[in-house]
């Protein structure tokens, strides 16, 4: 099924909240009802992208949050112009593994995330954002259980200071977009089944049947 136009849906949450597992199971769900998806993720697989990938394991040593914050935003700059404009202009539903609200909350407090939020501003708005909650501490057993490489944020009370930036982001933000939360510690079936609904009534509401 083509759309004409396409349409964007970000999944967001601390790191072990189970984004990248339901951005899989999204896009499979989608595509079994004959859409176009195209699922995608932050840090991207573009030059910015895997450079950030190895800073977050460590690999390039200390980084501060500024240098971090602008490379984040220039990955995001170029990921929207190499990759998801495109697949838009295809009139897919592009599906992605996180967006800016992962900057604000995890680079940004206070005024800072104001200078980040500009950073960002000429990236585009999602048609919906979805956000699994989960507590800090059952994200790093679930880290833990899939036997992830430590990352340097996944510190416990660097999680912690984490999930409350989100707390703060969601309240900033949603006065001018749509962002749903939903528990992310339910069953992952029925987590799946809640965002395949949230997604589908925002399909509805673009006039676009499932």
């Amino acid at each position: 099924m083509n759309l004409g136009r396409g349409l964007l849906i970000v999944l967001e949450g601390i790191d072990g909240a189970g984004t990248t597992t339901q951005t899989r199971r999204l896009a499979d769900a989608l595509t079994a009802r004959g859409y176009q998806v195209h699922a995608t993720r932050e840090p991207s697989d573009g030059p910015v992208g895997k450079l950030l990938r190895q800073i977050l394991t460590g690999a390039h040593g200390g980084m501060d949050q500024t240098t971090l914050s602008l490379l984040f935003a220039a990955d995001r700059a170029d990921h929207l112009q190499r990759e998801v404009e495109p697949a838009l202009a295809r009139g897919q539903v592009v599906v992605s593994d996180r967006w800016y609200h992962s900057s604000l909350a995890y680079q940004g407090t206070g005024e800072e995330r104001l200078w980040i939020a500009e950073l960002n501003r000429r990236a585009r708005r999602p048609d919906l954002t979805i956000f699994l909650e989960v507590r800090p501490e059952e994200a790093a057993r679930r880290r833990v259980g899939d036997n992830r490489t430590e990352e340097i944020f996944d510190h416990l009370s660097t999680q912690r200071r984490v999930a409350e930036g989100y707390r703060s982001v969601i309240e900033m933000l949603r006065e001018t977009e749509r962002i749903e939360v939903l528990d992310g510690e339910r069953p992952l079936a029925e987590v799946s089944a809640a965002i395949t609904a949230l997604v589908t009534d925002t399909l509805t509401l673009a006039g676009i049947p499932c």
